[in-house]
């Protein structure tokens, strides 16, 4: 995979309004104020940008896991650079598309104060980051590294920010166009975290003791890990480990003395895959919540042993299959017809209120600490994390590190549909069947070899196809 390539832009701004097509600009007025959701919010300050339409121009490179399995796995001083300066090209484009998205909604929406935010978050790393200049030796890199972290650090209140704009402004957009909008905002955000976390990921392996670029340019076919991508997560294992942090996580939630479900693995159990664990553990961590919490709210005779939920694994040339069976009694009808849905349902104010109370959101396995809870109870869980995945190495936590679950009565009502976003990224899909009065049968599917592209919106909506 070639990715690199030089880009030098000279042009400074800060953004245009821009309502409905590519070569349209409109002015909104700067000082115009409106009240709307739980407070009153000042528009986006937008004004002509030639830098913003120089990158909406671009188009966005999809790339899949075996492309960045194979572009880590010989990891030199020349690829490590190549890495650089595909992501300084890259994240850029990406996120000029997703500013000229937020423009394209009409401007009673983006004056909401949370839309507002991220609308100003995503125009200040688009100015940081089109004006890094070409990565040329091992310094600019690690210059250029303390950039994306910051950067992703400073993004971690995004996804709660979406998620209640999103709920304020119900009513003043067809909700069919604000899930179109928060699926395609954050199926871009994990595709620019997958290309930031990676090169962070490499460039941790390259500047590790153990990592010798010019003695040994060689790829080791019992590695871990090439950066971010585990290249043979084992199904079975992660079910087991995401089950134990889940169960332990509900324990202390509701009491020692509840009885938790087991959690019954059968199936095709040496399963393995490539895939990025993070991805993988939030799905899986957000099914098996939804089922213990289920079987354990519905139990009306104390006493009873609660049902087992069963996990199947199923492994053919394609495809590796996970199903999680639940004996919860099943979706309620009310909230089963917009379970894909970040806007529309029932519960709009308890999900706003529980939203305000979670302050950052990574998308990892879990968001919120558990009062007294200790990570320490977690080492464990480190196990299979070798020299070769450093995904612990302080640039950004893993999923198992910052196991930080939120307690179990904090329900935001995107748990299911960023899960679904997650498994179709990489060509994935997740279905869920409901079975009213019995339980849930939940279907990951994860393509087995890797090769299929992430699945984003290239080009801002407006100029799509």
């Amino acid at each position: 995979m070639n990715i690199a390539r030089a880009a030098r832009t000279t042009c400074s701004a800060h953004s245009i309004g821009c309502r409905t097509a590519s070569r349209r600009t409109l002015y909104p007025c700067l000082h115009r104020r409106y009240k709307h959701g739980h407070g009153v919010a000042s528009a986006p300050r937008w004004r002509p940008s030639p830098a913003l339409d120089e990158w909406v121009q671009r188009e966005a490179r999809p790339i899949s896991l075996r492309q960045l399995t194979f572009f880590g796995r010989t990891l030199t001083e020349p690829r490590l650079l190549d890495s650089a300066n595909y992501c300084r090209l890259e994240l850029p484009t990406r996120i000029a598309h997703r500013l000229r998205d937020i423009q394209t909604l009409p401007y009673v929406v983006v004056t909401n104060s949370h839309l507002a935010h991220v609308y100003e978050l995503y125009l200040k790393a688009f100015e940081r980051f089109r004006r890094v200049p070409e990565i040329k030796t091992l310094e600019d890199n690690d210059a250029y590294c303390k950039v994306l972290e910051e950067t992703l650090k400073e993004h971690a209140t995004v996804i709660p920010g979406l998620a209640i704009g999103v709920l304020e402004v119900r009513g003043l957009m067809k909700p069919e166009a604000i899930d179109k909008f928060m699926t395609t905002m954050l199926r871009s955000r994990i595709s620019r975290r997958v290309i930031a976390e990676q090169h962070l990921a490499l460039t941790d392996t390259f500047h590790s003791p153990w990592h010798f670029p010019h003695a040994q340019p060689t790829y080791d076919p019992h590695a871990e890990a090439v950066g971010e991508i585990f290249l043979r997560c084992n199904a079975k294992d992660i079910v087991e480990r995401c089950g134990r942090t889940t169960k332990d996580l509900i324990r202390r939630a509701y009491g020692s003395h509840v009885d938790i479900p087991e959690i019954r693995i059968d199936g095709h159990l040496g399963a393995t895959f490539p895939y990025v664990l993070s991805h993988l553990e939030y799905i899986v961590g957000e099914l098996l919540r939804n089922s213990i919490q289920a079987i354990i709210e519905q139990r009306n005779v104390k006493g009873s042993k609660p049902p087992p939920i069963d996990v199947t694994i199923c492994e053919n040339p394609q495809h590796v299959i996970i199903r999680i069976s639940d004996r919860g009694g099943g979706i309620p009808t009310d909230i089963l017809p917009h379970l894909w849905s970040f806007s529309k349902g029932p519960r709009r104010e308890s999900r706003l209120e529980n939203l305000s109370r979670v302050p950052k959101l990574l998308g990892t396995m879990q968001e919120l600490k558990v009062p007294g809870d200790s990570s320490e109870h977690n080492s464990k869980d480190h196990d299979m994390k070798t020299a070769s995945a450093p995904m612990d190495s302080g640039h950004h936590p893993g999923s198992l590190s910052s196991l930080t679950s939120r307690p179990p009565d904090l329900r935001l009502g995107i748990g299911l549909p960023m899960s679904k976003l997650y498994a179709e990224y990489w060509a994935g899909s997740l279905d869920i069947h409901s079975l009213e009065g019995f339980g849930v049968d939940a279907f990951l599917q994860i393509s087995k070899l890797g090769n299929k592209n992430e699945r984003l919106t290239t080009r801002a909506t407006m100029d799509a196809v």
